[in-house]
């Protein structure tokens, strides 16, 4: 296919390598030109250096003029982006996607459409479940949201006295009948080394496991793998009062925690205060250790850092680390800071640009399917939720009886309002919504045999 994605920012870039290495013929449009030349050097993508929201740039770019099957918009301007869509749209362009910083245009599907776009995308909110998850789960390590927030897939230690070490994979239902989860990704070793598990593929002690489980069995399974629960959230601090921030905070207060964001801008904290119900809203430095010690930092539950910068956000995190916060949460935006977390003293770093790649991705290699979609950088793993159509080879047939390839699960079904981890013998029907699990040409693969194109 012919892409054309307008900003080669630290979204674009990594939009660019992952389609590139797709097989896709991409073009980069970029107004800074030491950016357009970094990615012409890296990266075998035509660059152009111009305003990607003025017809002549877009038409130099194949827009209106040859095939170009997707424009992706993702700069840091909205009006860019979604002008840029506007005007593609109408020349032709056979979808168009809008990365959305302002929460607003992503409030309604209305505006997306009425303006012909694919999908406006804004990771913020989806960020903020994410922070969610994990300091509700402490001992997850990783969180996604899956079924609209029933399931996800938490990533977990096995802990060295843990009852599931030495256990293979096919045993844990004999060994564990209360359990209903799939171990879908298992990392090992001081490298990191991964693997998509069979069933005699067994746990060990220090394992990282990928399990995708109903949200309300997720501290069974803490449990299990860490000999300990999480207790409640009782209290947050957050640094930072941007879009993350701000989502973060409305999420928290409205489970009844006692949140504290602490923020630099006077005049930024005087609006989150009459827009936060019952937010505490501090104006002062993050990095003061008065002032965290004040607002008991030592009794916090979690500590959330989301400004502007990764290196504070980095900081911050270490710094509450160590004043006692139980978890430590940082936001990070560039993909050198991701791998921070085995170095440093902080239990998570998210990645909004990641997951705003893996969603726009998703339209891409997957453009007959509409249901959600994970991608994990750091695992080269990704899941897709599909839907079982009526016309379907697949319907009325065993799990067991698919004939797929080693290496490619179905870790979930949603049936109605029922949501539930299958197992061999269990028989698809039209209208389930299924949970797939691969690397991704093996996903494709899969895709095909359920008849989604």
């Amino acid at each position: 296919m012919r892409i054309v994605i307008i900003g080669a920012g630290e979204v674009g870039t990594s939009l660019a390598a992952s389609l590139v290495q797709d097989g896709h013929d991409v073009v980069v449009v970029e107004q800074n030109e030491e950016k357009v030349a970094k990615i012409e050097n890296e990266l075998d993508v035509m660059a152009l250096c111009g305003n990607g929201a003025r017809p002549q740039v877009l038409e130099k770019a194949g827009v209106g003029r040859e095939h170009v099957d997707f424009l992706i918009a993702c700069t840091d301007r909205d009006e860019v982006n979604i002008l840029a869509c506007w005007i593609a749209r109408r020349a032709g362009v056979g979808a168009v996607i809008s990365r959305a910083r302002s929460l607003e245009f992503t409030d309604s599907k209305a505006w997306a459409r009425d303006l012909g776009i694919q999908a406006m995308i804004s990771p913020e909110r989806s960020v903020a479940r994410q922070i969610e998850e994990l300091l509700s789960v402490s001992s997850a390590l990783e969180a996604t949201e899956l079924a609209g927030g029933r399931a996800g897939i938490y990533a977990f230690a096995v802990a060295e006295h843990s009852t599931l070490a030495n256990v293979r994979l096919r045993d844990l239902t004999a060994t564990h009948p209360e359990v209903k989860a799939m171990v879908v990704y298992i990392r090992r070793g001081a490298e990191g080394e991964g693997l998509i598990p069979s069933g005699n593929d067994r746990l060990l002690a220090g394992d990282i496991c990928y399990v995708v489980s109903l949200r309300e069995q997720v501290w069974q399974l803490e449990e299990l793998f860490q000999l300990r629960k999480s207790r409640s959230l009782q209290r947050v601090i957050l640094a930072g009062g941007g879009k993350s921030g701000f989502q973060v905070a409305r999420l928290l207060e409205d489970r009844g925690v006692d949140v504290r964001l602490i923020e630099l801008d006077l005049a930024k904290c005087e609006r989150l205060s009459r827009e936060l119900k019952r937010t505490l809203v501090l104006h002062g430095d993050a990095a003061d250790a008065s002032l965290l010690h004040s607002e008991g930092i030592d009794l916090a539950d979690g500590f959330v850092a989301t400004t502007a910068a990764d290196e504070v956000n980095i900081l911050l995190a270490v710094l509450a680390k160590a004043m006692g916060a139980k978890k430590s949460i940082a936001l990070v935006r560039r993909k050198i800071f991701r791998d921070l977390d085995r170095y440093v003293s902080v239990d998570a770093m998210i990645d909004p640009t990641e997951a705003l790649t893996s969603v726009i991705l998703r339209y891409v290699r997957y453009p007959g399917v509409e249901g959600a979609f994970s991608l994990f950088d750091k695992i080269g793993a990704e899941t897709l939720e599909v839907e079982i159509a009526s016309d379907s080879p697949a319907r009325e047939i065993r799990v067991m009886d698919l004939g797929w390839e080693p290496g490619t699960l179905m870790a979930l079904i949603i049936r109605g309002h029922d949501v539930f981890v299958p197992r061999g013998d269990s028989v698809l029907k039209a209208g389930d919504r299924v949970l797939l699990f691969s690397t991704p040409e093996r996903l494709k693969r899969a895709v095909e045999s359920l008849g989604v194109h």
